[in-house]
């Protein structure tokens, strides 16, 4: 199987290490330590094409493969996690359930200012109760003449508190509150309808770049048209959407392992002790040559699933094997280079602690590793 870019992908990967290189790497530590989204970020990299990622031309996107996404994620995340989060989300639930699954008018209306970069995009699936066990949400979209009515709570949703972000499509039980399977709509909230509103920007150990919110509906009506596919179908809508999200979450884990990786390095080759380079001993040689080894896997493993998703074959279980496999390496990695800093890569000064704290949520995101675990094993045939 030959994974080797084409000109295309290779032509767009160089086009993100420059500007990952030139202004993200320069921008985004101040934002982080901040803990403030960088906007003016991604409004650039919109102007660049890279909002419209996965949406073909038609729809005002670049539609690239998903092999290209991947490259162009690992440039991207090697500058700055938050940034790369922010983007890898908008560019998978936060646009692909629009282009999936909505019409040409939703389509026209919401999927294109977000595929041109004007505007950025968010998901709503995870509730206080309901994360993992994505069926037990209670928020509901109760029908209404013309319309429905939603009343219920979302949290740690990003991308949805910006002041670049549209609103947000979130997911809602809407059969009868007694009685029946379970059923689930996808709808669109857009910024300011009134009885939306959001709590102040959560503050996690890592991430710190990224808007992440909880947010709140009150009776919030919105039309027909705002409905995004089967009003009783949103739970597989999204679950196929959340398919290439663990492909983008393995994807960012890569770009975090190359990152500590080369700090890693450089700083074990210049660093004195005992008359000599640390770099020459066994003891951080072996460290270096394992991280480098895991990350050489995951990375093919990854690659894999977008190869089979660009394809038209079935890549569920490879996409969750690469976001198991991926996160697990970029954590361990992510500490073993703070290791090898030694103090320096315990202060937040440094780069390498920075990564350390943004490692651990790539086994959170996009479904735990523990759910991982179970759609391998369901597809295995368990």
């Amino acid at each position: 199987m030959d994974l080797s870019l084409t000109e295309a992908e290779r032509d767009l990967a160089e086009l993100c290490r420059q500007f990952a290189t030139k202004e993200i790497a320069r921008r985004a530590p101040a934002a982080w330590e901040r803990a403030e989204c960088p906007t003016d970020l991604l409004r650039e990299m919109g102007q660049l094409g890279l909002l419209g990622m996965l949406i073909p031309e038609e729809w005002g996107g670049i539609g690239m493969s998903t092999v290209g996404f991947v490259a162009a994620m690992e440039q991207i995340g090697l500058a700055d996690q938050s940034v790369a989060a922010a983007w890898q989300a908008h560019v998978t639930i936060g646009s692909l359930p629009l282009y999936l699954f909505g019409n040409d008018t939703q389509r026209e209306r919401w999927l294109r200012p977000l595929a041109e970069g004007h505007v950025l995009g968010a998901f709503g699936l995870t509730e206080p109760e309901a994360g993992s066990d994505a069926r037990n949400i209670t928020t509901r979209a109760e029908r209404r003449e013309g319309g429905w009515l939603i009343n219920g709570r979302k949290a740690f949703i990003s991308n949805a508190g910006t002041d670049m972000s549209f609103g947000v499509t979130l997911l809602a039980r809407t059969e009868p509150a007694e009685g029946g399977a379970p059923r689930f709509g996808s709808f669109v909230v857009e910024k300011d309808t009134p009885g939306f509103s959001m709590g102040p920007k959560l503050r996690g150990i890592g991430w710190r770049g990224l808007d992440t919110r909880e947010l709140y509906f009150d009776d919030v009506w919105v039309p027909d048209e705002h409905l995004i596919g089967d009003p009783d179908l949103g739970m597989g809508q999204f679950l196929a959407t959340l398919e290439v999200g663990r492909i983008s979450i393995a994807a960012l884990s890569l770009s975090l392992t190359q990152a500590v990786l080369d700090l890693a390095i450089e700083y074990a080759q210049r660093r004195q002790q005992f008359g000599r380079p640390i770099s020459q001993f066994q003891a951080v040689q072996f460290k270096l040559a394992d991280i480098a080894t895991e990350l050489e896997a995951a990375r093919w493993l990854t690659y894999r699933a977008a190869y089979l998703r660009d394809t038209g074959q079935p890549f569920l279980k490879e996409a969750s094997m690469a976001k198991l496999k991926a996160s697990r390496v970029a954590t361990a990695a992510a500490s073993e280079a703070v290791q090898i800093h030694g103090g320096v890569g315990y202060m937040l000064d440094s780069a390498v602690a920075r990564f350390y704290c943004d490692a651990k949520v790539l086994e959170i995101g996009e479904g735990t590793n523990e759910i991982q675990h179970v759609v391998i094993a369901r597809a295995l045939g368990c």
